[in-house]
């Protein structure tokens, strides 16, 4: 499984220095929240950050995940930044499908979210056109919740939906998943865990030694 460390949760003091720890930790994916303070109430990260990120880190993947009631006037501006798979919430708009293919032709691999009140089948009619399915395991817009109850059991329904249509989606998982649930999502079949308080920031070991662990535990 891939670390798609999340960026909501490093230090803005010290960016730069914890950066450059998940990449020394052997950190490949980058996840960022692009919030509007509309689809969820809070704000972050700037365009710009993902333009300097990915000019800073160019062997690093960009996974942009934007929480805003406009998904459509975001998508070249985040291509153009550097965007590798940009992701939108399926109840952020009436046109899901349209979404999905402007965010391919911009060049970028489409993805696709499930809140933690979303069913899981309500993806089955346009889930074949995307690269990525994320499930929320808690609420979005705020870092450092808890893993919700029932969140491996939908990550479950998930991974049946997949093999079911044979599709070759990425399953990715969002929100307080530690080491202990780690390892019961790569029994699952889950491709990508996003980086957190819980398993990546919040480690007593530090940024890098905790990396290392999860590349070798879970990756």
């Amino acid at each position: 499984m891939l670390n798609s460390a999340s960026i909501i949760n490093v230090s803005f003091l010290r960016m730069k220095e914890e950066l450059d720890a998940l990449v020394e930790g052997g950190t490949s994916m980058f996840h960022i929240d692009l919030m509007d303070g509309h689809y969820v109430p809070n704000l972050c990260m700037p365009i710009k950050l993902i333009s300097e990120l990915s000019a800073a880190y160019p062997k690093v993947l960009m996974d942009v995940h934007i929480m805003v009631t406009n998904p459509s006037d975001y998508i070249q501006r985040l291509a153009d930044a550097g965007t590798d798979y940009l992701s939108f919430h399926t109840d952020s708009t009436k046109f899901i499908r349209r979404i999905i293919s402007e965010i391919r032709k911009a060049g970028m691999k489409p993805g696709i979210i499930i809140n933690p009140s979303q069913r899981i089948d309500h993806i089955e009619p346009f889930v074949e056109y995307v690269d990525m399915v994320t499930l929320m395991t808690v609420e979005p817009g705020f870092a450092g919740q808890p893993f919700l109850e029932g969140g491996l059991e939908r990550l479950v329904e998930l991974a049946e939906l997949r093999t079911k249509h044979k599709y070759d989606f990425l399953i990715n998982v969002d929100g307080g998943v530690d080491f202990e649930k780690g390892h019961k999502c790569k029994e699952i079949g889950v491709d990508v865990i996003v980086g957190t308080l819980h398993n990546i920031f919040g480690q007593p070991e530090g940024i890098v030694e905790a990396c290392r662990r999860f590349n070798k535990e879970l990756g």
